[in-house]
């Protein structure tokens, strides 16, 4: 647990300097004293929540290019934790390379390999070779620990900061349309509150024609902004939905849908209901 106790501590997967870590230090809001916390896997993050080590977590859940992020998703429906809030962390990438080193020196360009993925129009120009590393910060941190004057990161202008890199050129990405949705994790479930919910959850049905789709049909009337199938980890041939409704399980409306998918489904699960993002951070 953090060492002051009005500092609040947020796991992210990562390296200092992620797009995760900036979605943990605005997580709670402004105002609030935050120590993000890097682990190396989304497993960790939600250990480290469910162990105390951190009050909260974030998990990216989908990206608007690249789509959903498979192992979160996954990670939702298996652990006990409740999602008590949304990040969504608009991404722009950075060219960065050490200090001295011109556009021309580079030859090699490193980052995970969707931000890599995300900056093809750049490296394709110049005819860089692309190294995939584990993620976006820690490629800027190798590269400030390495002094490769051939080799350039691609990551957020706060890695460049955080390791003393120089930026080269900003928001190198090929779509300007980028931005990481992250779900807050915690231990207890979030305080009422009036502000616009999201309810997520996730459930399966028996393999009986027409059935998913009475299922679905108890949702009807309601905004469904997201979903998704996914197979079963445990069962061959068998699949999860994945739904976000817009609105609060409290609400009537709301409530009486997903007791109607509850009675149905052969499995369900509530992720949670929460406050939803009201804008954009990073």
């Amino acid at each position: 647990m953090s060492e002051r106790p009005d500092r609040l501590t947020v796991a992210f997967q990562g390296n200092p300097g992620s797009y995760g870590e900036i979605a943990a230090l605005n997580a709670l809001g402004e105002g609030r004293d935050v120590e993000s916390r890097g682990y190396p896997t989304f497993h960790e993050v939600a250990r480290a929540v469910e162990a105390g080590e951190a009050e909260f977590g974030v998990l990216p859940v989908e990206n608007s290019l690249m789509g959903a992020i498979h192992q979160s998703i996954d990670l939702l429906s298996e652990t006990d934790l409740h999602v008590t809030g949304e990040v969504i962390v608009r991404v722009s990438h950075c060219l960065m390379a050490m200090p001295g080193v011109a556009l021309e020196d580079i030859r090699r360009v490193a980052s995970q390999q969707p931000a890599l993925d995300q900056c093809t129009v750049l490296i394709r120009k110049h005819g860089w070779q692309p190294v995939a590393a584990h993620d976006t910060a820690g490629s800027a941190k190798n590269l400030a620990q390495s002094g490769e004057r051939d080799l350039a990161a691609i990551a957020s202008s706060r890695a460049a900061e955080l390791y003393g890199l120089n930026i080269l050129q900003r928001e190198i990405e090929d779509e300007p349309f980028n931005f990481t949705r992250f779900m807050i994790l915690s231990r207890a479930e979030p305080a009422p509150s009036d502000a616009p919910h999201k309810t997520s959850l996730v459930f399966a049905v028996r393999h009986t024609p027409g059935f998913l789709v009475e299922t679905l049909n108890e949702l009807r009337g309601l905004n469904l902004s997201r979903i998704e199938s996914r197979p079963r980890r445990d069962r061959a041939w068998s699949y999860l939905m994945y739904v976000d409704i817009e609105g609060d399980a409290r609400d009537p409306r709301v409530a009486q849908a997903l007791a109607g998918v509850l009675r149905k489904a052969s499995y369900a699960k509530i992720i949670g209901s929460y406050p939803a993002a009201q804008g954009t951070v990073g």
